[in-house]
């Protein structure tokens, strides 16, 4: 039985476990499971309800949803029958929607709900290609006489009835379907202009789980919870290839906004965070420190010291002295456990930090709580992950090393280029953007960094980011951001001085800790932007400025800053759908406030 699609695997492992669960998603409180039989069943009825619609080998079905086991049945059901998945962010206004639906020229789209299905709706008279809309969730649609639409279950009941008059076609499409096709089309983000479809064959993916598992294995015991869109390549990684290549049980979080409960309740062995999310476990944790038992408190703070000297110890010297790893297992029992189990990673194996830089000093913590987060590198256009720490002595500010059947050198102005089995096929209908980015077999990626005489990389900066100072000097904005983004109650941090005389930085408070700082310490406010133009939370943002610049070299030092008076938006074109900001729009929006700052000298 072939093994070397995405489609194929599933039915691979839908005959090794059957009725084992693949599958879980919290509805209304409870988990609801399905199994490996009832997930193989499931892309069956979408697949051959697709080719009762008059699907064609080639045909691109666009998604817009939030994650939940449909959008996996849609995604496999589209390739079963030799189509292509186009992922769409669910935050994007009907104008992305339209660009994308458009761009990938899509035929069919998946809704996940009335608020997606609106978005298609909207834009539906400027997309002449597209045939039919398909929503999962009709609540509140009763009403809507739109033709288009089609329920997601009367589709999967019209691929019933197929199956039932021709048993054996699904298998014949999943043995057509062939490992150079193209599975997929991802959309980057788009931080400096219209997103870019990404393509990548089967071969592309299945062949970077390979590589990744030969440095951290999977097991079929393993389980994960999917939280970011499924539709960037990071989560499609870890919530659908891998699964579908080891066996492994993926649990859908309500939202990004309930992924500490999910942890918590699922306690998975396998989990990627973003930094974003790295940095909210930190922020938590340190409000309930501050909210804990006088006794909590004391405990930690004789605790927290011995975990920081042992990863030191490790890092540094290779090897623990015996007294402090007495010390560090006493630690351990006493406090780091139950820190681990409360966030949900007391059983964490595998644990990765991608997708943005992160502050050596929030992965500093977790390794001391036994929580050995590796970071990883990685682009949309290598699908997924082209490098990683591997061993167990981390070093913190490295990216790791090449996974196996990938390269990376760096070009003589600094950029890293890589090449191997994760590149991916090209950009959709943009020759030229493909042709400027993959140079003689070598991947351009738009960072700047270098390689240690170990092999480790080090990644600087966008080269698009680098600040060069009024007096010359060439500063990477995003290490000095994460020395205040490390600070609980900073955010976001965007530093501002290209061609200035001086650093200055413009920075959005954590709502949630600032806030119960503001109510321990009796500061009125109701409202985001009346704390964070309160002056006791300038004051309090203002000292951990201070503290992070003592860290820093004077040019590198934040002289002056402003406090953005709402979050950073992506409906507003200040954040991509991944959390990512957008400096040129930042720059242009804050223009007056950031002007404001340099006035005077």
């Amino acid at each position: 039985m072939k093994a070397d699609t995405l489609p194929a695997l599933l039915r691979v492992q839908m005959h090794r476990y059957g009725d084992r669960v693949a599958l879980r998603r919290k509805d209304l409180g409870i988990w609801q499971e399905i199994s490996w039989k009832g997930y193989y069943e499931n892309v069956r009825d979408f697949c051959l309800g697709l080719m009762e619609l008059g699907f064609k080998r080639g045909d691109k079905v666009a998604i817009l949803s939030e994650g939940r086991p449909e959008w996996l049945f849609a995604d496999l059901g589209t390739q079963s029958a030799g189509g292509i998945r186009v992922g769409v962010y669910p935050t994007n206004p009907p104008s992305q929607v339209k660009y994308v639906v458009d761009h990938s020229q899509a035929a069919y789209f998946v809704a996940g709900d009335q608020e997606q299905a609106d978005k298609i709706l909207a834009v539906k008279g400027d997309l002449p290609l597209l045939k039919r809309v398909i929503v999962i969730d009709m609540k509140g649609m009763w009403n809507y006489r739109d033709p288009i639409l089609l329920p997601f279950s009367e589709l999967q009941a019209l691929g019933r009835e197929l199956h039932r008059r021709r048993p054996g076609l699904f298998e014949d499409l999943l043995d057509r379907t062939m490992p150079e096709d193209t599975a997929l089309i991802v959309y980057t983000s788009g931080t400096t202009g219209p997103p870019k479809g990404a393509m990548m064959s089967h071969a592309n993916t299945l062949r970077m789980v390979e590589s990744l598992s030969r440095i951290t294995p999977f097991y079929d015991t393993d389980s994960m919870v999917s939280y970011l869109p499924l539709n960037h390549v990071a989560e499609s990684l870890m919530s659908i290839f891998i699964p579908l290549k080891f066996g492994c049980t993926v649990n859908f979080a309500e939202s990004a906004d309930t992924v500490q409960e999910s942890l918590y309740e699922i306690s998975p062995t396998v989990f990627l965070g973003v930094p974003r999310i790295w940095e909210k476990l930190l922020s938590s944790h340190h409000i309930k420190m501050e909210n804990a038992t006088a006794l909590k408190r004391w405990i930690w703070r004789l605790c927290a010291p011995i975990g920081t000297r042992f990863v030191d110890s490790r890092i540094t010297h290779g090897r623990v002295p015996l007294g402090l790893r007495l010390l560090y297992a006493l630690a351990y029992w006493c406090m780091f456990r139950a820190i681990r189990d409360r966030m949900g990673l007391l059983r964490a194996r595998n644990c990765y930090c991608g997708g943005a830089p992160v502050s050596p000093e929030v992965l500093k913590f977790f390794h001391a709580l036994g929580v050995n987060v590796r970071e990883v590198y990685g682009m949309t256009e290598t699908a997924g992950i082209s490098t990683i720490q591997d061993g167990e002595l981390l070093r913190f500010g490295t990216v790791g090393r090449p996974v196996p059947g990938m390269e990376v050198k760096i070009s003589d102005a600094g950029e890293i280029l890589m090449r191997g089995i994760g590149v991916f096929q090209g950009y959709h209908r943009d020759e030229e953007a493909t042709a400027s980015t993959v140079v003689d077999g070598w991947l351009h990626s738009g960072d700047v960094g270098h390689v240690e005489a170990d092999g480790e990389l080090i990644i600087t900066d966008r080269m698009k980011d680098i600040l060069i100072t009024a007096g010359g000097k060439n500063l990477s904005p995003s290490e000095i951001e994460n020395r205040l983004k490390f600070s609980p109650y900073i955010n976001e941090a965007i530093v501002i001085g290209d061609r200035r005389k001086y650093l200055t930085a413009l920075i959005q408070i954590e709502y949630d800790t600032v806030a119960d700082w503001a109510q321990k310490n009796r500061v009125p406010f109701t409202t985001f932007k009346s704390l964070a133009t309160h002056p006791a939370v300038r004051d309090l943002i203002a000292r951990e400025v201070e503290m992070a610049n003592r860290d820093l070299a004077q040019v590198e030092t934040i002289k002056k800053f402003s406090l953005l008076e709402k979050e950073l938006d992506h409906d507003d074109g200040e954040i991509t759908a991944t959390k990512k900001v957008k400096r040129k729009k930042i720059e242009e929006i804050y223009r007056d406030m950031i002007e404001a700052m340099y006035r005077g000298g």
